[in-house]
């Protein structure tokens, strides 16, 4: 049994999928079909129900791959043990990142981390928030800074900032120039929203929730849009083809305030997200992660209100 077979196995269940699975690991699907075989001969007993099109996990699969990801896990705090020697800040930090948050805040943490911590070079991965939890479990990545709610994941959370919604819409749009809106107002506009699987488009719906049944139907298709990226999106607001509903931080963005967009608050109470830093409890660097968030903590974001630094949650 080998620390690799066990990867693919959690692999495997978490695609439920033999070739996604070989593609996650970077290995041909004979090989990790191979190496599963035999780990399956070596315990004896079958740990996936394999035919049709989505693979399944037998009862006695579901203990042993979460027993896998346990050992994983542990065998990341052996090496991060081993790295950090006498600086527990000295090595890499792989830190995770959703993709509603790393365009506005990496552009102002890396440079500040680098002055910060020299000795302690970020590895950054930008995921959607469950694929983030996967990778954190596995031992993939040590940290991940992602946004309220969360499933009950069992990791330590640090909340860094709480970050208002805004609207933004085009300079020659009827809004352009108000003061504030009501988020009720949105359910009459062509609405531009991220793609399934993204929080931040969970967290307008909640905004507005008029918006879900013409996301869901066909026939309203002429009322929502979706795009890959916040970025994207606001182009398409640029052009003069909905608005849209933006976190506060893609304001620091330089270029973002021009001629084309106007963007303006909501009437309270103010929809907002919390940003948090999440880790395992039993990752062996607290000092990397105490740098890390005073990091961000000297990071200025328009709009956002930092959070006390010596608070955790458990």
């Amino acid at each position: 049994m080998t620390l690799t077979e066990l990867k693919y196995i959690v692999a495997v269940a978490r695609e439920r999928h033999f070739g996604r699975a070989a593609e996650a690991c970077f290995v041909s699907q004979p090989t990790l079909s191979v190496a599963i075989r035999k780990l399956e001969d070596e315990l004896g007993v079958v740990l996936f129900e394999r035919g049709g099109t989505e693979v399944g996990i037998t009862p006695i699969g579901l203990r042993v791959v979460a027993q896998a990801q346990r050992v994983l896990e542990e065998g990341a705090n052996l090496r991060e043990i081993a790295r950090q020697g006498h600086d527990p800040l000295a090595g890499p930090l792989r830190v995770g990142i959703i993709y509603t948050i790393g365009p506005y805040l990496l552009p102002k943490l890396v440079p500040e981390q680098i002055k910060a911590t020299p000795q302690m070079p970020l590895l950054l991965q930008e995921n959607y928030t469950m694929r983030l939890l996967e990778l954190l479990r596995q031992g993939e990545i040590d940290c991940a800074i992602v946004a309220l709610p969360l499933p009950d994941t069992g990791l330590a959370i640090h909340p860094l900032y709480d970050e208002p919604f805004l609207v933004a819409v085009p300079k020659t749009h009827p809004w352009a120039g108000r003061k504030e809106i009501a988020s009720t107002e949105l359910k009459d506009e062509t609405m531009l929203l991220l793609g399934s699987g993204h929080c931040f488009r969970d967290q307008v719906l909640e905004v507005c929730p008029e918006l879900s049944r013409f996301s869901a139907a066909s026939e309203g298709i002429q009322r929502t849009f979706e795009g890959s990226s916040l970025e994207t999106i606001r182009h398409m607001v640029a052009a003069g083809i909905g608005v849209t509903v933006l976190p506060s931080s893609s304001l620091s963005m330089p270029g973002v305030q021009n001629d084309l967009l106007d963007f303006i608050p909501f009437k309270k109470p103010v929809p907002d997200r919390r940003v948090v830093l999440i880790w395992r409890k039993s990752f062996p660097r607290p000092a990397a992660i105490d740098a890390l968030i005073k990091t961000v903590s000297s990071c200025d974001l328009q709009g956002v209100k930092y959070l006390d630094p010596e608070l955790v949650e458990a």
